[in-house]
């Protein structure tokens, strides 16, 4: 791994204070419960059933210890840009030649979205590829996700989030049009105004079809964080079974499986996330992203290369004839069957796939 560039740059390593995992504990401890939903399936939200069986892992299965030591093992770092401290993985390929890789989040994800995909791509021998297909990775949590610092002021967009990701490029050495970049959920907006080649991992009935299956169920929590962030905050910050239950929710609505959530994540690797939000108290930060930002924001002209990887299982799609008004130079499209909002994480072979893929198009 190459040293920092940068003397703003600066090494992070994960330590948890064990009053604070015991702090946890007696919170969860003492929850005091709703009573049970009045129907037989998810439509009034995640069942008693539920979110205590999740619960009660965490409580007695659950090690953070371990985690923490996964996160530890990668080259971690922080970097001030604009006021804020960003928190983010550099993992360089031990080929030098290798291309420089931002990896961007959305919510409720974080830099773990990514754990299965960092070797792959990172040693790409190791994983049936070729030399040709390294990367020089960096991930950064957004500005308010754990272990990111808080904006105490308002402004912090993805056009913000954008221009702060071009200068951390800048501090680690990385010449302005020597990266590339890709980026899901609000990630795929961040990326879209970072204007540099984007691998975006995003027929017309299909789309409005999804469009209003999301409207007429599932825009709640959209709602709620892009109008009064500061409301729902009290309770994220306050309640871990209250945060446990919003990030639970959307993991299993928007990944892909047979109404199973854990044959795709283990309540370990849900739990992993969810604690880097409770540890860093950054459900109320992560909300006010959706007050600070606008939903049509990935509808610019750009005619640099894009890739757009559109995963079978996700909640949202666009035909190819709507990106192309925007993507004037889309250089690989691709629907697969597999994978969902978190396709990284659910289905890292295809992802990295889709990677390696577009790469080879615009090499």
């Amino acid at each position: 791994m190459a040293s920092p560039t940068s003397s703003l740059v600066h090494p992070f390593e994960v330590s948890i204070a064990q009053s604070t995992l015991d702090d946890l504990q007696t919170r969860l401890r003492l929850t005091r419960w709703p009573d049970k939903e009045t129907v037989t399936d998810w439509s009034q939200g995640v069942p008693l059933a539920a979110i205590q069986d999740l619960c009660e892992h965490w409580q007695t299965g659950y090690d953070w210890r371990r985690c923490e030591a996964l996160l530890n093992s990668y080259p971690q770092f922080t970097a001030t840009i604009d006021g804020v401290d960003i928190y983010f993985l550099h993992v360089r390929s031990k080929h030098e030649n290798a291309l420089p890789l931002v990896l961007t989040h959305g919510w409720p994800g974080s830099v773990l979205e990514f754990r299965h995909i960092v070797d792959k791509l990172v040693d790409p021998e190791s994983d049936g590829g070729s030399p040709e297909d390294a990367f020089h990775l960096v991930v950064p949590a957004l500005p308010g996700y754990a272990f990111s610092g808080k904006p105490t002021e308002t402004g912090w967009d993805y056009r913000r989030t954008a221009r702060a990701w071009a200068t951390l490029m800048q501090h680690l050495g990385y010449a302005d049009d020597g990266w590339v970049a890709q980026g899901g959920d609000w990630g795929a907006h961040v990326v879209a105004k970072v204007q540099v080649p984007i691998p975006d991992t995003k027929g017309e009935e299909r789309a409005m079809c999804l469009e209003g299956h999301r409207d007429a169920g599932h825009r709640g929590y959209s709602l709620q964080q892009s109008t009064r962030p500061q409301t729902i905050g009290y309770g994220l910050a306050d309640s871990p079974v209250a945060l446990a239950a919003w990030m639970y929710e959307k993991y299993r609505d928007w990944s892909h499986h047979d109404g199973d959530v854990e044959s795709v994540f283990s309540k370990d690797e849900m739990l992993d996330t969810i604690m880097l939000y409770w540890l860093s108290n950054s459900g109320t930060s992560s909300a006010r992203f959706y007050w600070e930002c606008e939903f049509d924001s990935t509808a610019w002209p750009i005619n640099i290369p894009v890739g757009v990887s559109w995963f079978g299982g996700d909640n949202s799609y666009a035909p190819k004839q709507w990106c192309e008004r925007y993507y004037t130079n889309i250089v690989h499209w691709n629907e697969t069957q597999r994978g969902g909002h978190f396709a990284a994480w659910e289905v890292p072979d295809d992802f990295v796939a889709e990677i390696r893929e577009w790469r080879r198009k615009i090499r």
